[in-house]
């Protein structure tokens, strides 16, 4: 086993507690203020997507692994909102953390996302953000500043996220 393989196994070893408590423990969501930090991530078909090529619409960017059943459950819900509201300067980067990106296919192809969706195999955007649960998702406003923090998913965070999506859009 390699040193980056150990790291990744050890990374994911951190996240199952999260996972097996449940979320209750975990805020809705957290203010968050500062620069969001800039990262560009491989898309299918190659190409890649710079975070700051993004500047100037709402972003939510979502962490998620196909072995997370919560992030299963949020997908769909994920991508309902971006058809709500990519006409008024939405965008969704889903931000994928298995070690092989052929894990993540089944399950975009499942629930037909739309969004952009980067591979974070390495786990080096995950570290950037400070991920310590699964889902996560980061709210960032039109000038790249990062909002909110959501850890976790229950049924009802989708209501909090397009609150802030509105609020966002109208800023």
């Amino acid at each position: 086993m390699t040193l980056t393989n150990l790291k990744q196994l050890l990374a994911t070893a951190l996240l199952i507690p999260t996972l097996l408590l449940g979320n209750a423990a975990l805020a809705k969501s957290e203010p968050l203020s500062g620069p969001a930090p800039d990262f560009a991530l491989p898309l299918e078909g190659g190409k890649k997507l710079k975070l700051s090529q993004l500047k100037g619409n709402v972003v939510m960017i979502n962490f998620w692994a196909s072995w997370c059943a919560p992030c299963r459950e949020e997908m769909p819900l994920i991508e309902d909102l971006f058809q709500n509201y990519k006409k008024l300067g939405f965008v969704v980067y889903g931000v994928n953390v298995d070690f092989n990106p052929a894990d993540a296919k089944p399950l975009l192809k499942e629930t037909g996302v739309s969004f952009p969706v980067g591979y974070d195999s390495k786990n080096r955007v995950s570290e950037l953000y400070g991920v310590d649960s699964m889902p996560s998702t980061v709210m960032v406003d039109r000038k790249g500043n990062m909002r909110f923090l959501h850890r976790g998913y229950k049924p009802g965070y989708e209501d909090d996220y397009e609150q802030q999506i509105r609020k966002l859009i109208r800023e």
